[in-house]
């Protein structure tokens, strides 16, 4: 049975790529950060009693600010795949911690690296690493956005993650390390945390379908992403380090939206004009913009037979439909006289 580690697991991408891995009959073990509340409820359907035999999900406390703690974890677990899904993830939040941000997404890459060729080298059993890139790093480059594009990082988070590539590049040079680099462009989902801006949307939009908010504060409505889902890019990872020979790919649809046509396209599903709900509020607005990311994924499209399933327009239907059911909840619970707290300010 192959043994697969996931940091991050309890993200979106974390959880959707533990699904699949369990699917395929690996034993997946993740590593979780302390926390004084729960943060498991992607992966608590997943999740077994760990008293109970043959039980293939198994949780590790570890951060990527320990070092130490990551290579306990590694000599415990032996796994044959690594998947560094962990990060500070949100692009405007790099702003107000950049040195937290290059801490985790930088040097945290760095110690898990370093972690794996140590693990590697005493005991001769490969361990194949996959890292987590972003299109973010492309930043300014003109679209659309391939292998060979340059990069030009317009974000702490970025410039993080671009270290981070590099490190991944220089790990498998110098050393021999099967390690690449997903370069994944935007993917969401129903999972997708609520302080992005897609489902930010989606749950502001269902919610004032049903009387539950007023207003949608956003920001740069003219900013051009490639959507795709997260179920189709995990995919993407786990055949990233089943090839020959490890490579650098950039994952993505290939078909880009502005946010006004994810605003449009999701108000029009709950028959509304977003025009009549949606306010524009500088404080959303980043200090250096990424107005076009665009990808060009046909080498990932040739080297690993990968191909997005979820279209932009299915994309929304998801998680409209999902937020949907979450509003309708809340509003039995609220009509009941129960109070339901929701943050409509990040």
């Amino acid at each position: 049975m192959r043994r697969a580690l996931i940091t991050g697991i309890t993200g979106q991408d974390g959880s959707y790529l533990a699904e699949l891995l369990l699917d395929k009959g690996y034993e997946v073990h993740g590593i979780i950060r302390r926390a004084s509340t729960f943060t498991t409820d992607r992966i608590d359907h997943l999740y077994t009693d760990p008293h109970k035999k043959d039980v293939r999900l198994l949780l590790h406390y570890g951060d990527l600010s320990d070092g130490p703690a990551l290579r306990h974890v590694l000599e415990r677990v032996q796994p044959h795949e690594v998947y560094n899904l962990a990060a500070q993830s949100h692009v405007a939040v790099s702003f107000e911690q950049p040195e937290y941000t290059a801490d985790i997404d930088g040097l945290g890459t760095l110690r898990l690296l370093e972690a794996i060729r140590d693990v590697q080298t005493r005991t001769g059993e490969e361990i194949r690493f996959y890292q987590a890139g972003t299109s973010e790093m492309f930043g300014a480059a003109p679209p659309p956005q391939n292998e060979a594009t340059p990069f030009y990082p317009r974000s702490p988070y970025a410039a993080a993650k671009l270290m981070a590539y590099h490190l991944v590049r220089n790990y498998r040079q110098a050393y021999g390390l099967y390690a690449v680099t997903g370069i994944l462009f935007n993917h969401e989902s129903e999972r997708r945390g609520e302080t992005f801006v897609t489902r930010k949307i989606t749950r502001a939009a269902t919610r004032i379908s049903l009387g539950l908010q007023d207003k949608l504060y956003l920001g740069n409505l003219d900013a051009i992403r490639d959507w795709g889902h997260a179920q189709d890019y995990v995919a993407a990872m786990h055949a990233m380090l089943q090839q020959g020979e490890p490579e650098d790919l950039v994952i993505a649809t290939g078909h880009a939206h502005t946010v006004r046509d994810f605003l449009t396209a999701t108000f029009e599903r709950l028959n509304l004009d977003w025009n009549d709900y949606v306010q524009f509020d500088p404080r959303y607005l980043r200090p250096t913009e990424v107005e076009h990311l665009h990808g060009d994924a046909s080498r990932a499209r040739s080297k690993l037979g990968w191909e997005p399933h979820v279209d932009f327009t299915e994309l929304v239907r998801r998680m409209v439909d999902h937020d949907l059911e979450l509003a309708k909840q809340e509003r039995t619970l609220r009509d009941a006289g129960h109070t339901v707290n929701h943050s409509t300010e990040w």
